[in-house]
This record gives structure tokens, sequence and C-alpha cells, in this order.
């Protein structure tokens, strides 16, 4: 199992360097968008799976769709209709609005399917939820790779994701060697303390390298409040850990191990993603009140 982690962990790393480079030298979003609406369409159907399995009755085609036309939207600030006064907050305009449409379809399924009082709410709960779970969360991804211009978005994109997976590093690492004192042991049995503070190191001193040197290796010599690379730091492991937790507690109330078991060693596209799809709000806040 170790080996497969290695091996899909560098895989990963090397696909998605490779297309943060094509994305660095093209229109911005342009390579990245696609990507994320194809992970954004896998982490839908696992939890619409999930939900299923739960026993629930979701409809899988509002998930889908609704997970679809909100990460789609994010092209029309980005490539079609950007605001004049380039306003950030303007652009999450669209996705607002591809939500809004899509809160109206498991409204209309219902009515259709229709025949007797007793789990319509919770239906149609579940099916607005999986879309504002992987599909909204996951558009703050795509925002942060324009925010505050081409190149601080790519600085801010790579932080956002050095400091999760290093976060994931820290805590696996540090948890194994010194790990005693239980953090959540009723969602996650093998997660400590120790391991959450090896979590919190381990991404403060990857946000530490990448605001200091990603900027001059992308060709840009801006630099970066002192120390705010730490608040970035901190605020985005601790996000990244809240994610993770946050899919255990969805997988315990549901009675299931992974979201799914296609990657050998990592799981599902949920289980590679939780952790980004807290993180991902919390590093564009970050940005958007510069605090880095």
């Amino acid at each position: 199992m170790l080996r497969w982690r290695i091996l899909l962990g560098v895989a990963f790393v090397a696909a998605l360097a490779g297309l943060m480079r094509l994305d660095f030298v093209g229109t911005p979003g342009a390579w990245l968008l696609p990507l994320t609406i194809l992970v954004g369409l896998a982490g839908a159907h696992e939890i619409a799976a999930l939900l299923r399995q739960g026993g629930y009755r979701p409809f899988p085609a509002v998930i889908y769709g609704g997970t679809l036309l909100v990460l789609a939207s994010n092209a029309v600030p980005l490539f079609w209709l950007p605001s004049a006064d380039d306003q950030p907050l303007d652009r999450l305009g669209w996705p607002l609005m591809a939500f809004a449409m899509t809160v109206m379809g498991p409204f209309v399924g219902e009515m259709i399917r229709y025949r007797q009082p007793g789990g319509v709410v919770v239906n149609l709960a579940l099916s607005i939820f999986g879309v504002a779970y992987v599909g909204v969360l996951l558009c703050f991804a795509v925002q942060l790779r324009v925010l505050g211009g081409p190149v601080t978005g790519m600085v801010a994109l790579v932080a956002m994701i050095v400091v999760v997976k290093l976060g994931d590093v820290g805590a696996y690492t540090v948890g194994r060697l010194f790990g005693r004192h239980k953090m959540a042991p009723l969602l996650s049995p093998g997660k400590t303390w120790e391991g959450a503070a090896g979590a919190i190191l381990f991404a403060c001193a990857g946000a530490w390298v990448t605001f200091n040197y990603l900027p001059g290796w992308l060709g840009c010599n801006k630099s970066h409040h002192t120390w705010n690379w730490l608040i970035f730091g901190l605020a985005v492991a601790i996000a990244g850990m809240l994610g993770d937790l946050a899919e255990s507690l969805l997988k315990r109330d549901l009675g299931v191990k992974d979201s799914s078991t296609w990657m050998p060693g990592f799981g599902g596209v949920l289980d590679l993603l939780d952790s980004i799809l807290f993180a991902a709000p919390v590093a564009y806040l970050c940005i958007l009140l510069e605090l880095t």
C-alpha cells in the first residue's frame, strides 16, 4: 500500500506541475479549469454514490449536472466577460447564479416522482448538498488561480496545494513517530494532536518556501509582507485538517471506509480533495485580504 501511495503521489505531483506550467505560459485557467471540472465530476459521482450507500435517494443527475454547471460557469468571468474594474468578488457571481439555478432542479424532480409524504425534504437537501460540497467549494480553487493577477494567482494556488499536502505529510509522519493523544477518536482514530502539530509545522514551512521563492522562479520579484506567510500557513493548514475530518464525518455517518477504491493507497477522489475543499475558500480569503 505504501508503494502505491508513493507511486501515485509522484505521478500526481508531476502531472499537476506540468499542467500548472502550461497554464502559466498560456491564458490563466485555460488548462486548470478543465482539469478541475473533471475532478469535480469524479467527486460528484463519489458523493452521490456515498449517499446512496447510506440509504438516501438524492438525484444523481442534479449532483452531476449542478457540479458541472457551477464549475463551468467560472469560464464566463475568466474568458468571456471579465469584470471591467477587476473586482474579484464579482467573478463569484456567476458560480452563485449557476448554483441558484441548480437549487431548482431537485424540486422539479421531487414534484414529478412524489407519491406520498416522507423523505422529500431529505432528498432535496442532499441533492443540493452534493453540489455545494463539491462544486461550490471547488470554485474557490479556480478563482484563486487568477486572484491578484496571473503570477499572484499561480503562487496562491500552488501555496494552497503545498500547504495542504505538506500538512498531510507532516500529520502522517509526526503522528506515526510521536502520536499519543487522539484528536478525534470517533471520527478518525488514527489522527493525534501530535500529528496535528506536525501538520501545522510542515504546512507553515511549505508556505514560507512557496511565498519567498516561487515568485522569483516565475520571474516576478514581488515581495510579500513579513511573517504574513505564517498567517496563510496556519489558516489553510487548519482548514485542510477540518476538511479531512469533515469527510471522515460523512463516511462515519454513512458507514463507509473510503469514498471509492479505484486509487490504491488513497481511496477515491474525495479522499484527495477533502482537505482542498475546505482550504480553498480560506486561501482565497487570505489573498483577498492581502494577508500574504
